[in-house]
């Protein structure tokens, strides 16, 4: 039987972050998920409730779902992977698998070369890893002065997000994005979009240093690059992966549990 779920909230040096565990007590080794900006651990949904055999535990990133008391204001992606450390230490888990999609990968893939005896397996979905380009920087800056057309703003992100094809046969993605993101500041969009894309650093060489089991994943219309020296499987759609292909992504997670014999 799967145990009952249950929210905690763990100070870090971020600040409180919301935890939300089925509190399985089990031998294997526990499975945590981290998602991607604007959304929150809904996104992983589908695949937690593949998992019954052990403790699964989904993270709300910083200022998303209920991770709401943030008190550092210049926090980095190193800072989120230190977050992920203090998670695990908290919940007293010497060694985890670790699933993540686009800033969640981008933080366990800088966690893993920190403290890569914490971690046994890695699946990162959707994960950039190129810092961003000057055109890009001015490409956001131009977005952001449409953010007072919110829902306008959140249906080109949609279609920035989304593959065409997977938006067009399942509209409801639109909705699994608004929800979220609606729950966001104006101020709060910029925020994360300057720490976590903007300014975030190239992680090529954490990439090839890596010293932990990884596999890739990304949607054949992705606009993230297949990263070096890692397995990846390409499948249909775009970025947001763990939404618009489950299933691939479910059997992802198998692969993993199934190579450890756990």
């Amino acid at each position: 039987m799967q145990a009952k779920a249950q929210t905690i909230y763990i100070k870090t040096n971020i600040g409180e972050i919301a935890i939300h565990s089925n509190n399985q007590k089990s031998e294997n080794l526990p499975i945590i998920f981290l998602h991607g900006v604007y959304f929150d651990h809904h996104l992983w949904d589908n695949q937690v409730r593949e998992i019954k055999d052990r403790m699964v535990i989904s993270i709300d990133m910083p200022l998303h779902g209920e991770s709401r008391e943030i008190t550092k204001s210049n926090w980095t992606l190193n800072d989120c992977a230190d977050m992920l450390i203090e998670i695990l230490d908290s919940l007293q888990i010497p060694k985890v698998i670790a699933i993540g999609h686009s800033w969640g990968s981008m933080t366990i893939l800088r966690a893993a070369n920190k403290h890569p005896e914490r971690f046994a397996s890695l699946a990162l979905c959707n994960m950039p890893f190129h810092a961003a380009s000057e055109k890009q920087k001015a490409t956001f800056g131009l977005q952001h002065s449409m953010l007072i057309f919110r829902n306008f703003y959140t249906k080109q992100a949609a279609k920035a997000l989304f593959g065409k094809t997977s938006l067009a046969e399942n509209p409801s993605l639109l909705n699994l994005l608004s929800r979220p993101m609606n729950a966001l500041t104006n101020k709060e969009v910029k925020q994360i979009d300057k720490k976590v894309i903007l300014d975030a650093e190239d992680a090529t060489s954490l990439i090839q240093n890596l010293h932990v089991k990884a596999i890739a994943l990304k949607g054949k219309e992705d606009y993230v690059f297949t990263p070096p020296k890692i397995e990846t499987v390409i499948v249909d759609g775009g970025h947001i992966s763990p939404l618009e292909e489950p299933l691939k992504v479910i059997d992802l997670i198998k692969q993993l549990i199934d190579n450890k014999g756990q």
